[in-house]
């Protein structure tokens, strides 16, 4: 496939030079527009004053954010550091109870900032989903899970239920959501892992033990069953080298990201202009096409470092969490594009690759693709924007399936062949480029809003058509190539080819097929938690 072809150094040096400054001119665009006096009332509601020496206003548009980083930063840093201190102790005195003691701590910390009505509300789910795993039948295992988490989408469940959680606090709303959606999650995992025991059922203290661990209980990510029982019942607690230098520059690099997102609120404001249509209409199109981007690095960004905090915190207790999501600027493939790994990766396991196999075969690929998708709609929340994002995202995940059986047909193997790899990365580039737009207009649907949306497809391709077309055209197919260099190097770490004896009499050498098959769009669909084979 030609993931080891390089190309001449002067042209990946024109590729970052015009990457560069396509993203300045943006910036210019969103900055300017961001300082102007007359979008003040569009700046009213939601940018407020920030910090006093900058002279300037503060987005505060992502609620979600500002909680985390400002409102209840606070609370946030207590309850974590509570939770790190007491471990700390049980690990050093009774490392054998660690996992109860995780229990304990989660359950007192979650009855102190819901009360005891929610406890209880969350324990009673709990306890009907184990009474149903005890059966061991996966699919109705799947059933109550998704129905029970149905309740928690739809009315009249949803103010029943709400009713358990005391106090009008600011943060109560997300607090409750967030517990009890990631709490049924996780109590299907743990129902799905105990359908695949061989021998007796885990006790409902192990699911307890699961659920209120405290860094995961209210955001995620979620952490599969497996995995979870085996590490935080594991005796051995020693380190590997430099494993707690690498969780020290986890956390300063969370740090440093959190400021500067800070500094990025006070001079562009990303989150706020999206929301006035009106606003939108007068800017240019390059500036509009940049702010959709942004959007999308933003999210990604605010994804990487929230679950960096609490990976950072998790692996002080000889966990290993869920990676970080992988940056929307690297994805050009569908079959990666996700925003929460922990999701992503009990998506795969469950759904995905147990109905999909080895996503060979489109009918399979079909089905397993749209029930994944179903399930993440619920996840969600059902809504026509949801509905809309969940069939445009399953139909490019098979999309990129069909064209890559179809590129591996003739007359297209033979002419790939036929070319050198280096202009097989490039042609393979020209059609990422297209593919990566779809994923960037796809997403803004659920990060925004439908008109956004429209209104960017409409400016990049009608209204600014060829000039503005062609143009972030060709700035995202210089990004694909770096991206893709990037990828080569990694590749020749990763797996260098080994240098061949000296052979006695000259042979011909021969191409390896399954090394040149064109994918017109990018990797043939596998696993989203994979490395693509691009």
């Amino acid at each position: 496939m030609g993931v080891k072809a390089a190309l001449p150094r002067y042209e990946l040096y024109l590729y970052n030079v015009v990457l560069c400054m396509a993203m300045l001119w943006a910036a210019r665009w969103i900055f300017d527009v961001s300082s102007s006096n007359s979008n003040k009332k569009t700046f009213k509601t939601s940018v407020q004053p920030g910090w006093y020496y900058s002279g300037r206003k503060m987005d505060t548009a992502d609620v979600e954010w500002m909680m985390w980083f400002s409102t209840f930063r606070e609370h946030i840093i207590f309850a974590l550091s509570g939770h790190v201190i007491f471990a700390k102790i049980c690990s050093l005195l009774a490392p054998q109870y660690r996992s109860l003691v995780y229990m304990v701590y989660g359950m007192l910390a979650v009855f102190s900032s819901m009360g005891w009505a929610y406890v209880m509300l969350i324990l009673s789910h709990c306890v009907l989903l184990y009474s149903i795993s005890l059966v061991k039948l996966r699919w109705l295992c799947f059933v109550a899970g998704l129905t029970t988490l149905a309740t928690f989408k739809m009315e009249p469940f949803i103010s029943w239920q709400a009713g358990f959680a005391t106090g009008n606090f600011e943060l109560r709303p997300l607090l409750f959501y967030g517990g009890c959606g990631f709490t049924i999650m996780r109590c299907m995992s743990f129902a799905l892992e105990n359908c695949e025991r061989k021998d007796g059922n885990y006790s409902i203290l192990e699911l307890l033990k699961y659920n209120f661990y405290l860094p995961f209980f209210y955001f995620g990510p979620i952490m599969t069953f497996d995995k979870f029982y085996i590490q935080a019942n594991n005796p051995n607690l020693t380190r590997k080298d430099g494993e707690m230098w690498n969780i020290s520059i986890q956390a300063l690099v969370n740090l440093v990201v959190i400021m500067i997102v800070a500094v990025l609120f006070h001079f562009m404001y990303i989150l706020t202009i999206p929301t006035d249509m009106k606003l939108l209409k007068h800017i240019s199109d390059w500036a509009l096409v940049g702010l959709a981007y942004l959007n999308l690095v933003y999210d990604w960004v605010k994804a990487a470092v929230m679950f960096g905090v609490i990976n950072t915190v998790s692996r002080l207790d000889h966990l290993d969490p869920p990676k970080p999501p992988k940056c929307i600027t690297m994805l050009y493939v569908f079959s990666e594009a996700h925003f929460d790994r922990g999701i992503n990766d009990f998506l795969c396991k469950y759904v995905y690759n147990y109905l999909g196999g080895k996503h060979e075969n489109v009918l399979d690929e079909l089905i397993a693709s749209l029930c994944t998708y179903g399930i993440m709609s619920l996840w969600l929340g059902p809504s026509w924007v949801v509905f809309i994002w969940a069939f445009l995202n399953c139909f490019g995940l098979n999309f990129e399936l069909w064209t890559a059986k179809l590129f591996s047909m003739e007359p297209f193997i033979s002419i790939e062949m036929a070319i050198s790899d280096s202009m097989s990365r490039r042609i393979r580039a020209v059609f990422n480029t297209f593919n990566f737009w779809t994923i960037v207009l796809y997403n803004i649907l659920v990060l925004n809003s439908l008109e956004f949306a429209k209104l960017v497809a409409k400016r990049l391709l009608l209204k600014g058509f060829p000039f503005t077309t062609i143009t972030a055209m060709f700035v995202t197919y210089c990004l694909i190539q770096l991206i893709k260099e990037k990828e080569r190097r990694q590749a020749l770490i990763d797996d260098p080819d080994p240098i061949p004896p000296p052979a006695p009499v000259p042979a011909p050498t021969t191409t390896d097929p399954s090394t040149t098959q064109m994918d017109a769009v990018a990797a043939q669909p596998v696993d989203p938690n994979k490395q693509k084979a691009e």
